[in-house]
């Protein structure tokens, strides 16, 4: 049975991370004590709905929270701070503080270490998501004890919504772009200003202007969808956001 710790002060203990190639002790303290910070943890690195799903929203949405009183998100994982690490780049999660619980000491001090023996895995933490304010758990959000990886409840949505439910997260948008185009940079700058979160596909051998033409019914650059709607070309955002 998995206990929800609402109300406790999160596990002291101590993490080995490597920065910049040099070994480093984080203590548990030094990450909550005086901040309001989020953590959701997980099975495993680059395990698909971690890598898909639970990841990219957070990280996502790092800006909405930050503008709602957190001051950092943390991701918890039963891995080695070299996994941590090239998952982090790979992911390109540049908000998302990644902590290696290598030795399972925190999640073992939260209750959430599991047996993950029948596929291989070992002990791993079972997935949750928590609220945690100057080392106090204010809200945590526990997936249910069923078999397989369950996630219902601890998504970046719905922390969102139990911290501000007024609060607006951003259209996701793509911009296809070709290297050196004048015309995307200026579309970038307006996303930018307009606190659209874009991502960035340049053509090239695996995406030509044939594929841009075949989604959009145009090969010029810079082509924009935001929130599953085709916007256009640079011209076309401004007009939008007028």
């Amino acid at each position: 049975m998995l206990n929800d710790k609402t109300g406790e002060k999160v596990p002291s203990v101590s993490f080995q991370i490597q920065v910049n190639n040099k070994w480093k002790t984080l203590e548990s303290n030094s990450i909550f004590a005086g901040k309001s910070v989020i953590v959701f943890s997980l099975p495993g690195a680059y395990t698909p709905t971690c890598s898909s799903s639970h990841l990219p929203r957070f990280n996502e949405l790092a800006p909405v929270f930050k503008a709602n009183g957190i001051d950092e998100i943390v991701c918890v994982s039963v891995n080695d701070t070299f996994v941590m690490n090239e998952w982090k780049s790979d992911q390109e999660a540049e908000n998302i503080t990644m902590i290696p619980d290598g030795n399972g000491d925190f999640t073992d001090g939260m209750g959430m270490l599991v047996s993950k023996n029948d596929i291989g895995f070992g002990k791993r933490s079972w997935r949750y998501s928590m609220l945690v304010k100057n080392g106090v758990i204010a809200k945590m959000f526990i997936e249910p004890e069923v078999a397989g990886d369950p996630f219902e409840v601890s998504d970046a949505d719905t922390m969102l919504n139990f911290i501000n439910a007024a609060a607006v997260a951003p259209k996701s948008a793509i911009l296809f772009a070709r290297k050196g185009c004048p015309h995307c940079k200026r579309a970038l700058d307006l996303l930018a200003k307009k606190e659209v979160y874009v991502e960035v596909v340049e053509l090239g051998k695996a995406l030509t202007s044939r594929s841009l033409r075949a989604v959009s019914g145009n090969s010029s650059t810079p082509q924009i969808f935001i929130g599953g709607k085709h916007i256009g070309g640079a011209d076309d955002l401004e007009n939008h956001f007028k």
